[in-house]
């Protein structure tokens, strides 16, 4: 739709007194995503286990490290001798302090390929994230157009209740001096009667949007700007599919689980092989009723694997690939799933931008045609049956536009998040973004608690807290 036949139909709509706030307080639709994703909850929720499946990498990467530890004790130990002569007591105290240290060596490459799975999940979980920006984004533009929706249906909803209340006068004046029947007054007033009803249908939808916008966005509606043009689309449904599946976050993130898949079949086979790790430990024992000071150590290498498992390894081998044939079997049916999903929301933009077409169409004839039927029966060429008759239809039309505009918006912003492109990224929103890599070059080496990485990460916790 050109901006100029939009203003014009929208100037039909809000006739007199309708407009929803003045430009300078207006919000727009990118305010309003922006809002919703600076604001969301469920971003923060999922942002936090993101940042849990990235710990998960280090916890894998500091199994093939060295893990050293300690230990101290304080021994008291107490003697009592029974002998013909007597009985002797005798009493001792050890102290002893010791450190000792293993170094995984060889386990088939199972923890090195933990450390893989971990990675691989991360990635995965990447797109979770993803996903939900684009449900948050979505769920911003729904409630934006909804408002607008009712916002509108309610501006016309009163201007029809003003139209009705005009034709009772005048059907009422015509009936005082003889030109209609009681019929005639009868039928304006039962008119206004369901005009009132329906406007106070419109007004609670009103309130629910309203209700429902506060959750999405995170803030009341303070006056809603024109909705903006529709974002540029795909010129085909096969271009809107293969886009769909290249950048869909649900496909993406199930190519990482496939890979998790084959990667965890891998881990169940290494565990049928040699386990070997170096080991060494030192220590000081000192016996406090003496002199002597006992200094003690020793180092080795350990060998173990399994004879017999009571078929655990083979099971689990097998549950692996079992696994992995889930994965690949999902990922198929999610193929299918995008590609469906993908066509059902391009033939709902298709269908939308039509209606609203047609739906021009028919608000110009109907306005022609309730203009001549008033004309008319000023003239007693109509009856006030046909007056009403003539509003009711420009009316209906008029709201079928209301719809039709927003539903055209709500679809084309569909339509991108089946693409995988309704983010901020892509819609280069004015968002302070979230940048998932950050957190996880900070983690992936498994920083210790003491160390400058360790305390540039005890900074960041505590501002993504506040």
């Amino acid at each position: 739709m050109s901006m100029s036949i939009k203003s014009k139909v929208l100037g039909w709509v809000l006739m007199a007194g309708a407009t929803i706030a003045s430009p300078s307080l207006a919000e727009n639709l990118r305010g309003a995503m922006t809002s919703a994703y600076t604001h969301s909850g469920l971003l923060d929720q999922n942002r936090a286990l993101l940042r849990a499946a990235d710990e998960d990498v280090a916890q894998a990467l500091a199994a093939l490290r060295p893990i050293v530890g300690w230990s101290a004790g304080v021994t008291r130990n107490f003697d009592m001798t029974s002998v013909p002569s007597g009985t002797t007591r005798d009493a001792s105290t050890g102290v002893s302090i010791g450190l000792s240290a293993e170094l995984l060596l060889y386990d088939g490459g199972s923890s090195k390929l933990a450390v893989d799975v971990a990675k691989e999940t991360v990635l995965a979980t990447r797109q979770t994230l993803v996903s939900v920006e684009q449900q948050v984004l979505l769920s911003a533009v729904q409630a934006y157009m909804d408002v607008r929706k009712q916002s509108e249906t309610v501006a016309l909803r009163r201007n029809n209740l003003r139209v009705i209340e005009q034709e009772l006068r005048a059907s009422q004046d015509r009936f005082d001096v003889g030109e209609v029947t009681k019929t005639d007054v009868a039928l304006a007033e039962a008119r206004l009667a369901a005009s009132r009803a329906q406007l106070a249908a419109a007004e609670g939808a009103l309130d629910q949007a309203r209700a429902s916008y506060r959750q999405a966005i995170g803030h009341n509606p303070n006056g809603l700007d024109q909705p903006p043009a529709l974002p540029k689309r795909a010129s085909t449904l096969a271009a809107a599919q293969a886009t769909a599946l290249r950048n869909n976050p649900d496909m993406i993130k199930l190519q990482h689980e496939v890979k998790v898949a084959e990667l965890n079949v891998a881990r169940a086979e290494a565990a049928k092989g040699p386990n070997i790790s170096l080991s060494g430990s030192y220590g000081l024992r000192d016996n406090r009723t003496s002199d002597v000071l006992v200094r003690s150590g020793q180092i080795g290498v350990t060998a173990r694997g399994p004879i017999a498992s009571g078929g655990q390894i083979p099971s689990a081998i097998r549950q692996a690939k079992a696994g992995l044939a889930a994965r690949r079997a999902q990922l198929h049916v999610t193929r299918h799933a995008i590609e469906q999903s993908t066509a059902t929301a391009y033939a709902l933009l298709e269908i939308a931008q039509s209606s609203r077409q047609a739906t021009q169409q028919q608000i110009r004839a109907a306005q022609v045609a309730f203009d001549g039927v008033r004309e008319e029966a000023t003239l007693g060429a109509r009856t006030t049956l046909d007056v009403l008759n003539a509003e009711q239809e420009l009316l209906d039309a008029k709201a079928q536009l209301i719809s039709a505009i927003a539903d055209e918006q709500v679809a084309a912003y569909r339509l991108m998040a089946a693409m995988g492109q309704l983010t901020v990224d892509h819609m280069n929103l004015p968002v302070q973004k979230y940048d998932p890599t950050e957190y996880y070059n900070l983690v992936k080496d498994a920083p210790g608690e003491h160390s400058k990485q360790g305390q540039a990460l005890d900074r960041v916790l505590k501002a993504l807290n506040k």
